[in-house]
């Protein structure tokens, strides 16, 4: 059975953690990358030069997927990133540059449609729970977005990952305020499953949900879960 969790109950498990200085981010882009490395390898035609984008909002959930890609980058993966904010995780992006990953602003959308065609893997690390009240894309990520749907949803088109959710939808209640989401083949969700995850319309939006442990097991089951399936 998969228990789903709020927001606010996934926040409230995760602050005694970071109170005591615990590196989730790391476990999350660690499990991330994991899960990354999982879907090249699925690849129809696996090739000795993988290719990933990485979709990168402000949020935390950007930061995991610069540390992720970083990860990657060091392995050899030819990583590309795409803010689609005007800030991110300074961190997580010095990682990823120091790695080998390269940085590439988009400014148009022939120059989104450019960097995304031929990619393996197309990571969304846009949105996260921090947008649960108004979780529609806006701005350079809904431009970007609506750029790249077609070619990721072309038959040969690349495999994409979410972040923690689909960037787009609700992670309560799984409405989906704005239609223009990018469908997953993968979410990589971490400590404990969102509950919109699980939900209609969204469920339809999240492929295969894949959950990273960051030690938030104690702390969710003496939670009462928004749903259980």
């Amino acid at each position: 059975m998969m228990h789903g969790y709020s927001a606010a109950q996934i926040r409230d498990a995760e602050a005694p953690h970071l109170l005591a200085g615990e590196p989730l981010m790391a476990l999350a882009a660690h499990g991330l990358a994991q899960e990354i490395r999982s879907v090249l390898r699925s690849r129809p035609e696996p090739r000795p030069q993988a290719r990933v984008v990485l979709l990168v909002g402000s949020g935390n959930n950007g930061g995991d997927a610069l540390f992720a890609g970083a990860e990657l980058a060091a392995e050899g993966v030819e990583v590309a990133i795409v803010p689609t904010a005007d800030s991110v995780h300074r961190d997580g992006l010095a990682a990823a540059l120091a790695a080998g990953a390269v940085l590439q602003h988009v400014v148009e959308i022939e120059s989104a449609m450019a960097v995304v065609t031929g990619a393996d893997v197309v990571v969304d690390g846009i949105l996260g729970t921090g947008a649960a009240a108004s979780p529609a894309l806006r701005g350079p990520a809904r431009t970007i977005v609506e750029a790249i749907l077609p070619i990721v949803l072309a038959p040969r088109g690349p495999a994409v990952v979410a972040v923690d959710l689909p960037s787009g939808i609700n992670p309560d209640d799984g409405t989906v305020p704005d239609p223009l989401v990018l469908p997953a083949d993968v979410t990589v969700t971490f400590g404990g499953c969102k509950a919109g995850l699980l939900l209609e319309p969204a469920s339809g939006l999240a492929g295969s949900v894949r959950l990273v442990d960051i030690g938030l097991g104690p702390d969710l089951t003496r939670m009462e879960p928004l749903v259980r399936q």
